[in-house]
């Protein structure tokens, strides 16, 4: 009898052993299988790996002043790299995405030129020097200093680190259509030459929020402007 009971434990022991065992390696195998997830790959994102760098950031800009701030932190990424690590631009991979309100900056000026007011109306943002609508892109300049959030960095001088621009498709849509309807101009044609008239560096992307997300896919870190 004595035997029974004890064999009769042993076996209930054994059995809680491996259910605990069961528990925890089904938790395990759960655990790994997240861990294996691996986000689908795109032909369209592969730009995003073909920019050169060991570090890579995307800074999303969404308004107007993000964008100049965008351009900003792209110019403090490679400097404090450069003091603090002793990289070189080749190490650092930055792309700056414009989306939203923060889209208009990524036309060239030729676009400015032609429809600066009505950008200017839609996005609400004017010269802090004249007060008016901006004939030109001004984070192309230098010559605004701390009246534009970019604090005197432009989009040339990050171009020239190498700095890759994405720019919202699905915003570009938007903004030439309103722009259209403002200026009596046939929308289609209007989208036409906003896509045609990129910043340098700049390309579509089918919507920012979008790149967003393919980056951070891609190992890139997501730096936000406000």
């Amino acid at each position: 009898m004595k035997n029974d009971k004890q064999a009769r434990r042993s076996l209930m022991s054994g059995l809680g052993a491996a259910v605990a065992a069961f528990a925890v390696g089904s938790r395990t195998a759960k655990a790994q299988a997240q861990a294996r997830f691996q986000a689908a790959r795109h032909q369209q994102d592969e730009w995003l790996n073909a920019v050169a760098g060991r570090h890579r950031t995307i800074i999303d800009c969404a308004s107007v002043a993000a964008a100049g701030e965008g351009i900003l932190y792209a110019n403090n990424l490679y400097v404090a790299n450069r003091n603090g690590y002793q990289l070189t631009e080749s190490d650092v991979a930055v792309v700056v995405c414009l989306r939203h309100f923060g889209t208009v900056f990524g036309y060239n000026d030729a676009i400015w030129a032609k429809y600066g007011k009505a950008l200017s109306d839609l996005v609400q943002f004017t010269d802090p020097k004249t007060k008016q609508a901006p004939s030109t892109n001004l984070l192309n300049s230098a010559d605004y200093g701390d009246s534009l959030p970019s604090l005197g960095n432009t989009i040339p001088s990050v171009v020239k680190r190498g700095t890759q621009f994405a720019i919202c498709d699905m915003a570009t849509t938007f903004i030439s259509g309103r722009v259209a309807a403002a200026v009596k101009a046939n929308p289609q044609e209007l989208y036409k030459e906003f896509a045609a008239n990129l910043i340098p560096n700049g390309r579509l992307v089918a919507a920012g929020v979008v790149a967003v997300n393919r980056a951070q896919e891609l190992g890139y870190t997501l730096l936000t402007a406000l």
